[in-house]
């Protein structure tokens, strides 16, 4: 079966390959080949069949605050054939390293101040490769991050062709996959921009709910559900009170990516864990309490939703169509 679409249809499709996606041997084996035609925008116009497996490229997503939902479809640049390969020479340089120095959480911790500075309203900030300029790591929340930033110099050095936008979000992604996460798709082809964004932009774990979907929701753009995710990426690492002003892990084994996080903060406080007010209110609030009981409780549920959490984060402001 072929079906020949124009925008809309392409549209369609990916809708249909997204209510699908629990059951993808029956979408796959209900449609064999989509065409789609000239009518597409001149960057995304392809006019040649194209597998479905291609779908796994153009994603599909709902975004809601809890008040509204905005879609939005990905058309993702090409690249050479040379850059495909530096991004996997790079990932294989950025696995020795984070073995080697145990540094998956600053590495996770980079990637996500990169990108939580994107604000939807005006398109600026984002994972575009300005935590490398010094004032972008002076800002308050950056503390300690010109370490993980000196410390992928030498392998992006050796990689010259690589932005310093797609690295240090590939650096996040490897992070994940090197401590027992889930593999998260990468898509390169963002290029570094010349301007850090204003500082104030990243979460303050001081406060509560409402600035949560401040942030997540209304700046950058993201669910309730994709922010409880997101929070249980703490599984990696610990606070530094010099740092934060907090201090201590928040799970028993801060280098492994499970669902500790959760386990952990419906256990309660205890000695030597850390529990953030960020974190608290997720065991508070109506919505996002039944996400910390569903993770918390299937492992599989937390790496899915984590997976697109993470990717829909990592590519904020990058191949919108």
């Amino acid at each position: 079966m072929a079906f020949v679409l124009g925008e809309d249809g392409l549209v369609n499709a990916v809708w249909l390959y997204s209510v699908h996606s629990q059951n993808k041997h029956h979408f796959l084996s209900s449609l064999s080949t989509i065409y789609i035609s000239s009518s597409l925008s001149p960057e995304c116009a392809c006019a040649l069949p194209v597998s479905i497996a291609w779908l796994s490229y153009l994603h599909f997503f709902t975004l809601s605050d809890g008040r509204n939902q905005r879609k939005m479809t990905k058309c993702y640049p090409t690249v050479s054939e040379d850059y495909q390969n530096a991004v996997q020479k790079a990932k294989r340089k950025l696995r020795g390293l984070i073995a080697e120095k145990n540094c998956a959480p600053l590495m996770l911790r980079l990637a996500w101040h990169s990108a939580g500075t994107f604000d939807v309203k005006t398109k600026t900030g984002g994972p575009f490769g300005t935590m490398k300029q010094p004032a972008e790591l002076a800002h308050a929340a950056n503390n300690g991050l010109d370490i993980a930033v000196r410390l992928l110099e030498p392998i992006k050095e050796q990689l010259p062709i690589l932005s310093y936008a797609d690295f240090y979000q590939l650096a996040g992604v490897v992070a994940v996959e090197i401590t027992g996460g889930p593999e998260i798709p990468f898509h390169p082809g963002r290029e570094d921009k010349p301007h850090p964004p204003p500082e104030g932009r990243l979460p303050n774990a001081t406060e509560g709910a409402d600035h949560l979907r401040q942030v997540f929701s209304n700046q950058m753009g993201l669910s309730d559900q994709d922010i409880v995710a997101l929070s249980g990426g703490h599984t990696l690492g610990r606070c530094h009170k010099e740092r934060s002003g907090f201090e201590g892990p928040w799970t028993t084994n801060p280098l492994i990516f499970d669902n500790s996080f959760f386990k952990e903060l419906l256990t309660g406080e205890k000695a030597g864990l850390l529990q953030l007010p960020t974190d608290k209110v997720l065991l508070s609030d109506p919505v996002f309490r039944p996400l910390v009981d569903k993770y918390a409780a299937d492992e599989d549920a937390f790496f899915a939703d984590y997976t697109e959490a993470h990717l829909k984060l990592s590519e904020l402001g990058f191949a919108d169509a």
